[in-house]
């Protein structure tokens, strides 16, 4: 046991050492490449025999033919580019995740060097963009974490910026949060984590029945930031006037939340006739079962945004975590608090939530595609120029940003990464 508790920490330490070398690459300069053979999916279709060209982090040019490729090869004779033959291999564009807390051990609360080695254990499985999300703590202490983020971001055009799942939760949705940290959104309280923040804060999720809810929604929405109704107890009334005042996203659908019932609609029939309104949504079969993850899939077309919920214990064995200050128990894969047995995050990467959709739920690869890339970039606003990212991302088009992933054609494990133009993996 001890041997094997020592290969662990080893390994983590490896994975340190990953994150910096990722780091490395990101704030470098970008590569200059030819990716060619490749079956490319994005939310646009299926291309078969693509190719695509980047130059400064953006794509220049894309198409499908040897000829074509030929004629823009002689037409740029004074530029060097890398070739990378994909084999056949599926290329993608890089996924997007906006509701994540960590991975590889550590968690997007504890600071840059435990960024740096989360973010590197998601890109290794081809999220290529990211918003850090930070758990419910102590208002000072949250404060202080966005801070963290903030100052990281101007190096890394990985990282989107924050997204806060607290402190205004509903108590009895509380889920995997500290109850002794849940607060009622106060104007003061919004202002400290707006200032914190400094233009990062992405999203928040909040339960809009807390006292100050709708008014606080409305702030969020006057500051750029995406209120997601989420951890509530909110009626089907009350969940039309939050989307109705500018919410936009709901956090992790069917997850701390009031189910479908035939008199008692709850907010996901409220998110279902507002078109504007995205669902997040974990598809790992143990948040959501299959059959309910399959109706998700019917109600919410091209509003479906694919995310993990990820903590710390991703892509590691099973074991005790962390999960802010509340203890975390992982048994085959599965993560749940210590002390009353709630869900406690995922352990779920981006390219496992892409197989399932396709192989087990039966998405069709361009639809699963999209849920990974262009919804998440819709509901940010960086499908199209942005002031978040240099360029828009979400499909493989020139002008895009080129964030890229190969996957095997049978597993769809990820076998490489780039994320605007900077090979990771």
């Amino acid at each position: 046991m001890v041997g094997a508790v020592t290969k662990a920490a080893e390994e983590l330490k490896g994975r340190e050492g990953i994150g910096r070398v990722m780091h490395e690459a990101l704030t470098g300069a970008p590569d200059t490449f030819i990716l060619k053979n490749a079956h490319k999916i994005d939310a646009n279709g299926v291309v078969d025999h693509f190719w695509c060209a980047s130059r400064d982090g953006v794509i220049e040019a894309t198409g499908s033919s040897d000829t074509d490729l030929q004629t823009f090869l002689d037409s740029r004779q004074a530029v060097t580019y890398a070739v990378v033959d994909a084999g056949g291999s599926l290329l993608t564009p890089g996924f997007i995740d906006i509701h994540a807390h960590g991975s590889w051990g550590k968690a997007y609360d504890d600071g840059r060097d435990a960024i740096m080695t989360a973010r590197a254990g998601h890109a290794s499985h081809g999220t290529t963009r990211q918003v850090l999300s930070l758990i419910t703590n102590p208002l000072d202490v949250m404060a202080e974490n966005l801070r963290e983020v903030c100052a990281i971001m101007p190096e890394r055009p990985d990282i989107l910026g924050t997204h806060l799942e607290g402190p205004f939760l509903a108590l009895s949705r509380k889920g995997a949060h500290d109850p002794s940290c849940l607060i009622d959104p106060s104007p003061e309280a919004v202002d400290t984590l707006l200032e914190a923040a400094d233009g990062t804060l992405r999203q928040i999720t909040m339960a809009p029945e807390r006292a100050g809810g709708m008014a606080a929604i409305r702030r969020f929405v006057a500051a750029g930031v995406i209120p997601a109704v989420g951890h509530t107890d909110v009626d089907y009334a009350a969940a039309c006037r939050a989307f109705d005042a500018g919410s936009t996203l709901m956090t992790h659908i069917f997850n701390a939340m009031n189910g479908l019932h035939h008199r008692e609609p709850g907010p996901i029939p409220a998110a279902l006739e507002r078109r504007t309104v995205a669902v997040e949504f974990i598809n790992d079969g143990f948040h959501v079962q299959d059959s309910m993850c399959r109706l998700v899939h019917e109600l919410f077309p091209h509003r479906i945004v694919a995310v993990t919920d990820a903590m710390a214990a991703t892509d590691c064995p099973d074991g005790l975590y962390k999960l802010g200050g509340l203890d975390v128990n992982v048994v085959e894969g599965h993560a749940r608090l210590v002390s009353n047995g709630a869900i406690a995050g995922s352990t779920l990467t981006l390219d496992v939530w892409l197989r399932r959709a396709i192989q087990v739920l039966g998405f069709a690869p361009a639809e699963a595609v999209e849920a990974v890339t262009l919804t998440p970039a819709r509901v940010l606003g960086i499908d199209r120029p942005n002031s978040i990212t240099a360029d828009p991302v979400g499909v493989l088009e020139t002008g895009f940003a080129a964030d890229a992933v190969l996957l095997d054609p049978v597993t769809l494990a990820t076998s490489s990464v780039w994320c605007a133009g900077r090979r990771l993996k």
